[in-house]
């Protein structure tokens, strides 16, 4: 019996370069060669309309079976969409606006070397924080990058919010150049997974599956059989490894097969 199998990707980092759109050689070896052997879906911890300006606009859902923003708590299966739930509905109204208001006075209080607009995106599931704001250029995100691998300026934030609020159930998630996401505990990217069903195997892919990344959890899940890669191109190059171990272990149990008498 040949084994259903889905494959799931991680969206900046894994199917594209951070928040650009996907290459078209990338998408056309997805959709004319993967998604003959696999059903494909996609996660991303952005919003809705930030995935669908990378990966195809409202297409999206006629290239993919499950799509899944924030973490999923935005769910279309074959274009349906699914029941959601919302931060402010676990958190309280009160506690995220104290929340809200920390991480702002928090950001007044930083010196980068510059500071753009937009440095808290509410979303329905989350809050995706950003110390240099989210309006910054392609050329300024790689600078903050640069920037906060040598101080850190994001893991300390994190670090600031916990102390500030150790009663509150909630997790911090590094993904990107320029931000961190906070959710509810259980609410990073293996939430999706409540949504997949039929399959005997999740292959997922995705580049932030260091503990803090915002794809380690699913990566290390039970539920999925997880691929770290480096960029698109890695991720198609792990893609074809994967299609000749799956082709070659299928022609090997059809050989196992016992032959039955006429």
């Amino acid at each position: 019996m040949t084994k259903k199998i889905i494959c799931l990707f991680d969206v900046d980092g894994t199917l594209t370069d951070p928040r650009q759109a996907i290459k078209p050689s990338v998408e056309k070896f997805l959709l004319g060669t993967v998604k003959k052997e696999f059903d494909l879906a996609i996660v991303g911890g952005s919003d809705l309309n930030k995935i669908k300006e990378q990966l195809g606009g409202k297409n999206i859902f006629e290239k993919y079976k499950y799509v899944f923003a924030e973490n999923g708590l935005i769910a279309f299966k074959e274009g349906k969409q699914l029941p959601t739930e919302t931060i402010q509905s676990i958190i309280g109204e009160e506690a995220l606006q104290d929340l809200i208001n920390f991480c702002l006075k928090y950001i007044s209080e930083l010196h980068l070397p510059f500071k753009r607009g937009t440095f808290i995106e509410f979303r329905t599931g989350m809050l995706n924080v950003s110390p240099v704001g989210r309006n910054c250029t392609k050329e300024e995100r790689i600078q903050f990058y640069e920037y906060d691998l040598e101080h850190q300026i994001r893991q300390k934030f994190i670090q600031a919010i916990k102390k500030e609020f150790p009663d509150l159930a909630l997790t911090y998630s590094i993904g990107g150049q320029i931000s961190f996401d906070v959710f509810p505990i259980g609410w990073d990217k293996t939430y999706c997974l409540r949504h997949i069903q039929g399959y005997e195997e999740i292959h997922f892919f995705g580049d932030k599956t260091a503990e803090g990344g915002n794809d380690y959890e699913i990566y290390e899940s039970d539920l999925t059989v997880g691929h770290r890669v480096t960029c698109p191109e890695d991720t198609v190059n792990q893609l074809n490894i994967l299609i000749a171990f799956i082709k070659e272990k299928r022609e090997r149990e059809q050989l196992e097969v016992p032959m039955q008498c006429a």
